[in-house]
This record gives C-alpha cells, sequence and structure tokens, in this order.
C-alpha cells in the first residue's frame, strides 16, 4: 500500500452541506476501493493565487490516504467531472507528517500575539 496526499478545491460558493457531501462522496470511494483514510482536513475557505473558472476563492479539502493506484485513478475519473470542484492535486508521500496542523485557526492567532 501507498501513501498519498489529495487535495480537493472545492468552489467557493458551495454551501457547507454541499461541502459535507462533497466529503462523504470521495470518502466512500476510497473505502469501497479498500482504501484507508488515515486523516481528513477541512482548510476551509483561502484565496486562490490566480482565478479558477472566475472564482477568486475555494473550499480546501485535504486527505491522508492509505491505498493503491488504482484508487487515485478512481478518485480522479470521479473529480474530473464533479462541476463543484475547480481542482485537486494527488502527491505521494514516504510518510505521513500527522502532528502539524498547518491550517489550524487558533495558531494564526498565538503567532500574531507574539
Amino acid at each position: 500500500m501507498n501513501l498519498y496526499e489529495h487535495t480537493i478545491v472545492a468552489r467557493q460558493d458551495v454551501s457547507p452541506t454541499q461541502l459535507k457531501q462533497i466529503q462523504e462522496k470521495y470518502s466512500k470511494i476510497v473505502e469501497k476501493h479498500n482504501g484507508d483514510i488515515v486523516k481528513l482536513e477541512n482548510w476551509g475557505l483561502m484565496n486562490l493565487s490566480y482565478l479558477i473558472k472566475k472564482n477568486k476563492k475555494g473550499n480546501f479539502i485535504h486527505f491522508k490516504i492509505k491505498a493503491d493506484g488504482k484508487l487515485i485513478l478512481e478518485l480522479e475519473k470521479n473529480e474530473k467531472i464533479d462541476k463543484n470542484l475547480l481542482r485537486y492535486l494527488t502527491v505521494k508521500v514516504k510518510e505521513f507528517d500527522l502532528k502539524t496542523d498547518y491550517f489550524k485557526k487558533t495558531e494564526d492567532k498565538e503567532f500574531l500575539n507574539k
């Protein structure tokens, strides 16, 4: 089994319930193909570096997945036809960094107070 970090960028006007449905949809695909989601992070609404399909912002969802390569092909096949998604990216890694939460809101406040 390989280790993958998979990030999805959904449109900015997606409602919270639709965002939850997107998470559940791709989580079910992972489970259906004998994959294991080690960690699921919702990074929230963030600014994009440039306009993507007339969107200035995007909702970011990040999966840490333990699976075979066939699962990634299946995920990306489904994401290509999903109208709520702007982009997706899969990176194969050697090990997961499960300790650091890069987009946690409380750390930002602590950093600004120093």
